[in-house]
């Protein structure tokens, strides 16, 4: 009797086995990391005691006894301490003279040891396919099997003996080097995620500044140009100039608006939202509009994508006068989701087409999500704008490649070689019966049940899609037990099966408690089995030890390649939740950095309208920080696209204090000379700045103090004012000691998260005097 390998090392795995895992995401690497060494250094370890252990008593005198124990811990030590290491480089020079160095290890006490030393060939195999090309890896594999029956004949063994041995060498050779592969995997992936959410996070923000530069930067170009203008005609006509002046306060006015709906709204894009809005818009045309829309389960990238092109192919449409009729239909085919947008009326020639028109600009965003995008007129006068996306399992090629992409391969390699293993395991199991029977129906019922037994490991427990903890898995559980052990009432003595399956297997399915309970009662009937089946006491511990080993190599291997998939699936939700605080970050920097130069852009070109006809020099002066104002919003915008900006607390105070004054606000200011860390001083700056913005809101402020102090906390940063009118008064109550819940871009909620990542303090309240203070405090 046998289990399915020849040789298997017998100990325990000393770590608590959990298959489902853990669902915290942060917690599955460490785990992983730890089940992999465990199971290696147990395999590994009691696969060279046992070893060394078989031919010790064939030994003769000290001298070959620590010969075969130094030469069997030198190849154990260099497995475990650096080819199983997930650190260790396989492409390396070190790497290679250790790879010969086993060779040395492996081969030469065959002249002493003959037979006995033949399972050392093991570390050989799997070692050269680590650190060998695929090509030269395979080969050597080969190499070992064959010289390992080589070996077997040599000594007079049988050749259904040699050959049921060397698939016991080939097992374990395979063994060794999935159990050294997915320990490294689970590393690469580890680092692999962190190198996906840094692009991401990247391609995001090229996104931001195509966004802002849309948005943004051509109203306050037009504020720079009308400024200029102004400027000059001041002197020759102080209506037109008074005209232009009312143009820029109307465009600030409107440019805040959309800051603030940016930093509200900058989050999904809703298909449907936007079919409708397409559907209203061109039936309002007087254009004749269809709509399918069969979008059905998408990824927010690929939705919000497709309502972008949407809203953009509307657009697009709309800018023409002939259009009649508009076709736009979404469907999923093929593993992608297409959208297309035909309408009529429109020349070959088409403008939309023109470099730098915001259609030419698709495919690019496009193509970053792995899809294409055409926009084209045909000769008929229909213009066809189609875009492609794919859906989930081939939307991450693109974003990411290098060790991402080398890690998927690596698991894909690793998926087709756990059969392999098993199969190996049932040609083993096979091998064997056939040294104890020649009877065809027991080979034939053993065939079969292995057969049937490998069908449903393949079908089932070794999907990684499968669920583990149901009424299913444990009928399929129990099916599995029937296969294995239903074959021992005829065949008695002669039984032969793969009670390894079923252990590991149990393993991974039952709740801890239960499958270790479950482990020990099979590898004890396993025993009990050996022993009426007329084993002595050293077969039987053999045997037994086999079966432990082939248990664990079963869990482990499942285990790891389901964990695998969920660092896979982990990867791709921390991409998503890295694009979700880029976008948070954006829309609060967006609010900060432009929402009061914005306000001051448009109650300084206000003021300076006012003072035209009274005090030209005055307006003159205005209309310069009005100039000065619009660059420092161009340059805020290029530094929110750009990502972190430090500002300058001595800039903000004296901006903060010009724009007060001209809105007619007493201003006491009192700053620190102090140099503080750049980190304090952005912040603080940025409190400054929203503290002004919201002092400017109140239309009956007439003082406001500003002061900042070293106190025993650190940094304070206090901004005091009058004239808070009652409803605002009742919403201010509240303090805002910690980060709230509040929508990106809701100013002062805003700064409580920006102080608390410093690990300071943010209060905003009114007192019962009626003054509103707003308080932050910053360790420095």
């Amino acid at each position: 009797m046998s289990p399915a390998a020849a040789l298997e090392p017998a100990a325990e795995l000393s770590v608590t086995a959990e298959p489902r895992g853990t669902t915290a995401a942060d917690r599955r690497p460490r785990l992983a990391a730890y089940l992999s060494a465990a199971i290696i250094v147990v395999v590994i370890s009691g696969f060279s005691v046992i070893g060394v252990l078989s031919l010790l008593p064939a030994s003769v005198g000290v001298f070959q006894a620590g010969y075969a124990v130094v030469a069997a811990g030198a190849l154990l030590a260099i497995q475990l301490l650096w080819f199983s290491r997930p650190s260790a480089r396989l492409d390396s020079t070190t790497s290679r003279v250790l790879l010969a160095v086993m060779v040395v290890l492996a081969y030469v006490p065959l002249l002493t040891f003959g037979l006995l030393w033949t399972t050392m060939l093991v570390y050989v195999g799997g070692a050269a396919l680590l650190v060998l090309p695929p090509r030269y890896g395979w080969a050597a594999v080969g190499a070992v099997f064959l010289s390992s029956i080589g070996v077997y004949q040599a000594f007079g063994v049988p050749p259904e003996n040699a050959v049921y041995n060397a698939f016991g060498t080939l097992f374990y050779i395979l063994v060794f080097y999935l159990l050294s592969r997915l320990a490294r995997m689970v590393h690469e992936l580890h680092a692999a995620r962190t190198e996906l959410a840094q692009r991401a996070v990247a391609e995001q923000r090229l996104a931001f500044a195509r966004d802002l530069h849309d948005l943004l930067g051509l109203s306050l170009s037009a504020i720079a140009l009308r400024g200029e203008l102004v400027s000059r005609l001041m002197r020759k006509s102080a209506e037109r100039a008074k005209a232009e002046l009312s143009e820029i306060t109307a465009t600030a006015q409107r440019t805040l608006s959309d800051v603030r709906a940016v930093s509200h709204g900058y989050r999904e894009l809703s298909l449907e939202k936007e079919s409708r809005t397409a559907e209203s818009l061109l039936s309002a045309s007087e254009i004749a509009v269809r709509i399918h829309l069969d979008q059905g389960d998408l990824p927010v990238q690929v939705r919000t994508m497709l309502a972008k092109v949407l809203r953009e192919g509307v657009t697009n449409v709309l800018r023409y006068s002939d259009v009649e009729h508009c076709e736009i239909d979404v469907r999923q085919q093929d593993g992608k989701v297409v959208l297309e947008i035909v309408n009529d009326g429109v020349a070959v020639d088409d403008p939309a087409l023109a470099p730098g028109s915001a259609l030419t600009v698709l495919p690019e965003e496009v193509a970053a999500l792995g899809g294409r995008a055409s926009a084209k007129a045909g000769a008929d006068g229909r213009f066809r704008l189609r875009v492609e996306l794919p859906l989930p399992g081939r939307l991450d090629a693109p974003v990411a490649q290098g060790s991402e992409e080398r890690s998927e391969n690596a698991a894909k390699q690793i998926r087709r070689l756990l059969p392999v293993v098993m199969v190996l395991m049932g040609i083993g199991a096979l091998s064997h019966l056939l040294q104890l029977t020649p009877r065809p129906w027991e080979i034939a019922l053993v065939a079969g049940s292995i057969v049937a037994l490998l069908a449903l490991q393949f079908s089932y427990f070794n999907r990684p899609s499968t669920q583990l903890r149901s009424a299913q898995s444990y009928a399929m559980l129990l099916v599995q037990a029937c296969l294995i052990y239903l074959p021992l009432l005829p065949l008695g003595p002669r039984w032969v099966s793969l009670p390894g399956l079923l252990v590991g297997s149990a393993l991974l399915v039952l709740p801890p408690v239960a499958g270790w309970a479950f482990f020990a009662l099979n590898i004890a009937a396993y025993a009990a089995i050996e022993r009426l089946a007329g084993a002595d006491i050293t077969a039987t511990i053999f045997y037994t030890a086999a079966t432990v080993m082939t248990s664990l190599a079963v869990f482990g291997l499942l285990w790891l390649v389901r964990l695998v998939t969920e660092l896979a699936n982990t990867r791709r939700r921390l991409a998503e939740m890295a694009l979700a605080e880029e976008r948070l970050r954006f829309a609060r920097d967006l609010h900060d950095l432009l929402g009061m130069s914005l306000s001051a852009i448009a109650l300084k070109s206000e003021l300076t309208a006012r003072l035209l006809p009274l005090n030209r020099e005055r307006a003159a002066e205005e209309l310069t920080e009005v100039l000065g104002l619009t660059r420092q919003a161009l340059a805020d915008v290029r530094s929110v696209a750009s990502g972190y900006r430090e500002l300058s607390l001595d800039s903000e105070s004296r901006t903060a204090k010009s724009v007060l004054a001209a809105a007619d606000v007493r201003v006491r200011m009192e700053m620190l000379g102090d140099e503080l860390p750049t980190p304090v001083r952005t912040v603080l700056a940025v409190v400054l700045r929203e503290g002004v913005t919201n002092v400017l809101r109140h239309s009956k402020v007439e003082s406001c103090e500003i002061a900042m102090r070293r106190t025993e906390s650190g940094i304070s940063l206090e901004i005091v004012n009058d004239g808070v009118e009652c409803a605002e008064r009742a919403r201010a109550e509240e303090p805002v000691a910690a980060p709230r819940e509040s929508s990106p871009g809701s100013g002062i909620g805003n700064l409580s998260h920006r102080v608390a990542d410093l690990g300071g303090k943010l209060t905003a309240g009114v007192e019962p005097d009626g003054r509103f203070r707003l308080r932050a405090v910053v360790p420095a």
